[in-house]
């Protein structure tokens, strides 16, 4: 399998794009201008068996909130899967098939629970 290289231009625009993290693995090759600019932008480098196989609990991210105060009524269960399965729909589509499907619904709940979802 041909190796990917990263040079720090593609880490800047990596980051651009909004993303937080890399995987690297045996087959992707960092210049070390490229692992300083990760670091220096917060771009997180991950082992492939460092991943990972559900959302850490963090209670520094995970602190509660109060829920937002809202007019309108909390939304059905059934609506929060909904919205549930739309969310993790589109981020399939932006990012591909290398999702991991567990993780990424772990952390669409999270996210829903803490906005005040019902």
């Amino acid at each position: 399998m041909p190796k990917t290289f990263y040079t720090d231009h593609d880490i800047e625009d990596l980051k651009a794009r909004g993303v937080t993290s890399l995987v690297v693995d045996d087959d992707v090759v960092l210049t070390d201008l490229a692992r300083d600019k990760a670091r220096r932008l917060g771009v997180e480098l991950l082992r492939e068996h460092d991943t990972p196989p559900s959302a850490p609990e963090r209670p520094y991210i995970a602190k509660q909130h109060s829920p937002p105060v809202s007019t309108s009524r909390p939304q059905p269960a059934k609506n929060k899967n909904a919205l549930q399965q739309r969310v993790h729909k589109a981020v399939v589509e932006r990012l591909g098939d290398g999702v991991d499907s567990q993780l990424l619904d772990t952390i669409i709940r999270r996210v829903l629970d803490s906005v005040g979802t019902k």
